[in-house]
């Protein structure tokens, strides 16, 4: 089993309860997926609401492992686009063994895969939403996504939720 670390549960002797953080999530690459989550998960563990808006290539990191698409296009699509397996690193990946080398060096240092760094993320309350423009542009369908997915969201909703948030990212 994968050891997470996560940050101290306090900041200046003050809890981070009542905070908000939004996040959309665009890139589908390796390695900021893991940043993305690990900030999540350390912010979810410091007591903060998260949000997470995946969008576009992010959406692979809430796929299930099925080919998506029902027009030549969006079949074309859905052979490229990944499950959160499949994602490689954004430099070095080298025809996927970059994924391979990366999946070696974390197991081998006892770091938390990127399944399981999603799965703490659901296990902790962080929301995890699916972009409706990104959903039907690229021809994947609600049922193509993991549970744990809690929403399909416009942008507005997204921005309504961020508006009140105390810290918003972009990955």
């Amino acid at each position: 089993m994968a050891v997470l670390a996560v940050p101290a549960l306090e900041t200046a002797g003050q809890p981070a309860t009542g905070t908000k953080l939004s996040m959309v999530v665009f890139s589908g690459d390796m390695d900021k997926l893991i940043a993305a989550f690990i900030i999540a998960t350390g912010a979810a563990a410091m007591g903060m609401e998260v949000t997470m808006f995946f969008t576009f290539w992010g959406l692979q990191a809430i796929r299930k492992p099925v080919r998506s698409g029902t027009g030549v296009f969006g079949k074309m699509l859905g052979l490229f686009l990944k499950d959160i397996n499949g994602v490689g690193p954004s430099k070095l990946n080298m025809g996927g063994m970059g994924r391979w080398m990366f999946k070696k060096m974390m197991t081998a240092k006892g770091a938390a895969s990127l399944p399981e760094l999603r799965q703490t993320a659901i296990d902790l309350g962080v929301r995890l939403q699916a972009c409706q423009m990104s959903l039907d542009i690229m021809e994947i369908k609600r049922e193509d996504l993991i549970e744990g997915v809690e929403d399909v969201v416009g942008v507005a909703a997204f921005l309504e939720n961020a508006s009140q948030s105390t810290t918003t990212l972009f990955i």
